[in-house]
Parts: structure tokens; C-alpha cells; sequence
């Protein structure tokens, strides 16, 4: 693929104001690589003609479109056809779970061209978890192609067996007060297995007074925090981080999350965007996979039910995400549905979320998909939706049986009420599902498209 750094887009992207361009630009990702000619582009969107050649004009000039080749017409000379170019711009999706990490990247188009997977203690403390994540998104986006590096700083790479940049060790001064090389902080990433800078670990050496590298604080030594790494990736338009809740959605600030109440009040978004340097967005795991799903081409109204750690529920009303008035919409699995029942880790009794996951324990898979059926059908009477969709690690070790048992329990509903019964199917995209959905709530915005 293209290296990262080999185009300008990111900026021009972010700066887009324009509602007709972003809905030139949904078009020409709809259209596929096959494209769209601009006459088509005018029909569709109820533009002028100039008005479309204008600003497909100014497409090309940021290499967001190219011409994808010429089509016949009923008269007058071929159509010239257009069409996206996906690499000219990147998303990061994060899905951080209660004990890992993924982290993928995309293109413009959706396409996953970078992954990474990492164990994480989601009750680690703030620090560990914002220097883990920090990590393994700029691993990814290092080992997807080349991040430039700009500013005042000055960079020095030494070259590996194969005289890759990057392949041995990047050393990046940054220039300290007075434009000495070296008095800021000085930064060294190690290259991991592959020989990719940054696949293993990266330390920050902090300079003291005199601008001497390891002056500063005891040890001097932490997971670096990736700004400069990622700041000036002119194509990377941003990290979506997708977590369990619950949260604040607008203001990207963690609420009591389940089995993690340390973490209330903590302005997540705000922190990771100073470490990363470029723009956040903060949401649940279940929203953001709905959002991706959605965005996939999944239609009408539907809810995606995540079983993996714990258990959430996704909720698309309408053709949009429903996050409800405090992002408190779809906290499905503290649904209580045996009164006294066992105690569940948000401090009710008789869960959803704690029966299913004791019948799981037990190693009882029939009982786990009876209880997420009859939690099922308490959401498809209370919202009507079109389909239900399974997901998450657990769902996904034993697929058939989940989408048979909550498929009976839907269908038993079904037969009482005299309505046709509503589908239960898998969701696409397996385990990428909830990061691929955090990176869609990036690139949605460029489209023209809301997050709900």
C-alpha cells in the first residue's frame, strides 16, 4: 500500500466544510472502482454541473479522486468516470476490551490495511492502559507504511539489514526551548520482530536542565507518549476508540464503567488525543460496532448484541445509532430478568449480563443462548426492530448454537403474538467488528454521514 506520509489528504479532509462535497465524496466511495461520471454525480446529488466539476476539481487537486477511466453515452463524447482513492486518507479503530487491546487501521473505502492485538489489564491504572493503547496505535500505523516525522525537531534513522529506514532504531530529537537538538525530550523506538520501528518497545529518555538525555526524573524511562508519530501522518484523520460503558459519548469522559468504577469521571478522549496529536472520538464498544454495521450496509432497524467480556447491545433505530439523551442506551446486559437472582458486577441481582455469563462458566452454551434470547425479545418488543445480531468472543467460539438458541426463543415469541418472527444472524467482520466500527465513527463525518 501507499506509505502513510505520501500524501497531503489528512488536512484537507479535516477541513472540509462543504455538505455538497462530502456528498460528492459518499458517491464516489458508493460508486466502487468502477466510479461515477459527473453528470451522474449532478443527477444524483441535485447540484449544477459547474457546481459538481468544481468541486470534483478540487478532489483531484487534494488526490482524493482520479479518473477511473472513460464510459459511453447515448451522445456526444464518452464520459470521463471518477473515482475514490482510498488510500488518501486513514482512520484508527480502537477496541479496548477489559483484558486486550485491537487496534486496526482503514482506508478511506473501509478496508482494513493494519492490524494489532495486545493483552491489556483494563484495571491497570490510567497510565498503563493510556501508554498500552498509545503503543499498539502507533505500532499499527508504523507498520502499515511510513509516518513522516516534521516540526522543528531533527531525525536520525539508522538503517536495518536490509537498509529499510526504520528497520534498526529511530532516534527523534525534539528541539528544546531555544532550538538545541536534544534539550526537549529524546525519543528511541525500538524495532520489533519484523523489523518494523515501533513494533516493539519505545522509551522516552526525558533531558534534564542542562539538555543531557536521562537528567531528568529516576529511571527516565516510559511507554512514549506518540504525538510527534502521528501528528504528521498527512493521511490519518483521526483515532476511534471503542470501549464497554458506561460513558459520555459527547464529551469523551468514562462514567462507572462495569467491574471498573476507578475509572469514573476520567476524560479519556481529551487524554489520548494529547498523547496521540491528532482528533479522538470516544464511544461505547456495542455503539461503535452498530455504527460500523450500519456503514457496512446493513439496513432498517436492528440491534447487535456483543458477548464477549460482558454484555451490551448495540441499537440502530431508523438508520441511525441510538445512544439515548446520556449514552445510556443499549446497557443491555444489566437488564434484570430473575429478581433475586445472582449478584452482577454493576451490584443488581439477576442480570442478564451475570446469568449469561454463569451459564457460559458452567460450560451450559444452550442455557447462555436461552438467556440472550429472552433478553432478546424483551428488546424486539419494546423497539420492533428487523434483526437482531451476535457478536464477541463468546458468541464466536460457538456461533451456530447462540443464533439456534436465541433464535427458539425469538421464534416461541413469535408463535404467541401471531408476527413473523425476526431473524438472528452473526455479524459480519468477526472480531474486527467493534475496532472496524470506532474507525467508521472517524471517516463518517467525511461522508457526510452523522454517528448518531
Amino acid at each position: 500500500m501507499a506509505g502513510l506520509a505520501d500524501t497531503g489528504a489528512g488536512a484537507n479532509l479535516l477541513a472540509l466544510r462543504s455538505h455538497n462535497a462530502a456528498l460528492v465524496l459518499d458517491l464516489l466511495r458508493t460508486a466502487g472502482p468502477d466510479g461515477i461520471s459527473r453528470l451522474e454525480l449532478a443527477e444524483r446529488t441535485g447540484l449544477t454541473p459547474q457546481a459538481v466539476s468544481k468541486i470534483t476539481a478540487r478532489l483531484r487537486e487534494d488526490g482524493l479522486a482520479a479518473e477511473a477511466g472513460r464510459r459511453a453515452s447515448t451522445g456526444g463524447k464518452p464520459r470521463t468516470v471518477l473515482r475514490l482513492v482510498p488510500e488518501a486518507g486513514h482512520a484508527v479503530g480502537v477496541h479496548l476490551d477489559r483484558d486486550e487491546v485491537r487496534v486496526v487501521l482503514v482506508d478511506l473505502r473501509g478496508t482494513v490495511v493494519g492490524e494489532r492485538r495486545a493483552a491489556l489489564d483494563l484495571g491497570a491504572g490510567a497510565r498503563a492502559v493510556l501508554a498500552a493503547v498509545t503503543e499498539a496505535v502507533r505500532a499499527t500505523v508504523a507498520g502499515a507504511g511510513r509516518v513522516a516525522v516534521a516540526g522543528a525537531g531533527r531525525v536520525a534513522t539508522e538503517a536495518g539489514p536490509e537498509g529499510v529506514a526504520g528497520a534498526g532504531r529511530a532516534v527523534v530529537a525534539e528541539a528544546g526551548p531555544e532550538g538545541v537538538a536534544g534539550a526537549g525530550r529524546a525519543v528511541v523506538a525500538e524495532a520489533g520482530p519484523e523489523g518494523v520501528a515501533g513494533a516493539g518497545r519505545a522509551a522516552v529518555a526525558e533531558a534534564g536542565p542542562q539538555g543531557a538525555a536521562g537528567a531528568g526524573p529516576a529511571g527516565g524511562t516510559e511507554v512514549l507518549p506518540a504525538g510527534p508519530l502521528l501528528a504528521h501522518a498527512g493521511s490519518l484523520l483521526g483515532v476511534g476508540v471503542a470501549l464497554p460503558g458506561p460513558l459520555d459519548h459527547a464529551r469523551g469522559v468514562l462514567h462507572r464503567v462495569t467491574g471498573f468504577p476507578e475509572w469514573d469521571g476520567f476524560p479519556l478522549r481529551e487524554a489520548l488525543a494529547e498523547r496521540l496529536g491528532v482528533p479522538v472520538v470516544v464511544d461505547k464498544d456495542t455503539n461503535a460496532a452498530a455504527l460500523g454495521l450500519a456503514a457496512g450496509g446493513q439496513s432498517g432497524s436492528f440491534a447487535y448484541l456483543h458477548l464477549g467480556t460482558g454484555l451490551g447491545a448495540g441499537l440502530v433505530i431508523g438508520g441511525s445509532v441510538h445512544r439515548g439523551a446520556r449514552t445510556g442506551a443499549g446497557e443491555f446486559g444489566h437488564q434484570v430478568i430473575q429478581l433475586d437472582g445472582p449478584r452482577c458486577t454493576c451490584g443488581d441481582r439477576g442480570c442478564v449480563e451475570a446469568l449469561c455469563l454463569a451459564a457460559v462458566a458452567r460450560g451450559d452454551v444452550e442455557e447462555a443462548a436461552r438467556v440472550l434470547g429472552a433478553g432478546a425479545a424483551n428488546l424486539v418488543g419494546l423497539l420492533d426492530i428487523d434483526v437482531v445480531l451476535l457478536g464477541g468472543r463468546t458468541v464466536a467460539s460457538e456461533p451456530e448454537a447462540f443464533v439456534r438458541g436465541v433464535g427458539a426463543v425469538l421464534g416461541a415469541r413469535a408463535r404467541r403474538t401471531g408476527e413473523e418472527a425476526v431473524p438472528v444472524r452473526v455479524a459480519p467482520g468477526g472480531g474486527r467488528v467493534v475496532a472496524v466500527g470506532a474507525a467508521q465513527s472517524v471517516l463518517g463525518p467525511v461522508f457526510g454521514r452523522g454517528v448518531g
